[in-house]
């Protein structure tokens, strides 16, 4: 789904490790006012933050993927480093397609790690932020969630569900085998600000290394 015109040309003048972080956001109608709004805020926090070190900001790349509509899956960003993303501008509309997003990120990221692989970068474990205010509309959902749960057991991911107050967090725990988060209110301020954080704990780390989060304590250690 990247839109790259020539796969690793990125790497010609930034060699570093990454760590690859893909935004698998809720844009189903739902969402509309004041949750858009603050998740948007939070977006520019995040392009805020991962640029504030410009050590971090040339090792993290970031996809982002909007689910809406019936079952389409948009990207919004594709995959970039740091220092050059963009926060995108989320619309709402439509259904809750969840599956079909984290189906695409998992495509997205096993694509991006053969990219690295074929230009000698070498890689952190992928991140999957999965963040909702609903359950997923699409039929076959539980398919996607049980490959979500394989790739982490596997150590191809880290899966991080994430819901606002409403959400079927039992259905958003079935991404991964670590149970979802609940946001507090809207704070999807907080929420970026923790990711980058935790971004920039992991891309100086080495891979396979386990290494501490900030809070929430449940997710406070993490192999990489």
């Amino acid at each position: 789904m990247s839109n790259n015109a020539i796969p690793g040309v990125e790497f010609i003048d930034n060699a570093n490790q990454r760590t690859p972080c893909v935004l698998v956001l809720d844009a189903s109608g739902s969402m509309s006012g004041e949750p858009l709004k603050q998740l948007n805020l939070g977006l520019k926090i995040f392009e805020e933050q991962l640029k504030s070190d410009l050590s971090t900001a040339l090792r993290i790349q970031v996809l982002v993927l909007a689910v809406g509509g019936h079952d389409d899956v948009e990207v919004l960003q594709p995959w970039v480093d740091a220092v050059d993303f963009k926060a995108p501008t989320i619309k709402a509309g439509g259904l809750t397609p969840l599956g079909a997003g984290m189906d695409a990120a998992l495509t997205e990221v096993q694509q991006q790690k053969s990219v690295y692989d074929s230009n000698g970068i070498s890689s952190t474990r992928p991140w999957i932020i999965l963040l909702s205010d609903g359950c997923p509309t699409d039929i076959d959902w539980e398919r996607s969630a049980k490959a979500c749960r394989q790739a982490e057991s596997n150590k191809q991911v880290v899966v991080f569900p994430i819901g606002t107050e409403g959400a079927d967090f039992e259905a958003l725990s079935q991404f991964s085998n670590k149970s979802a988060k609940k946001l507090k209110g809207l704070n999807f301020s907080e929420l970026f600000v923790w990711l980058s954080r935790s971004m920039a704990t992991v891309s100086a780390s080495v891979p396979g290394q386990k290494v501490r989060l900030p809070a929430p304590d449940e997710w406070a250690e993490v192999e990489i």
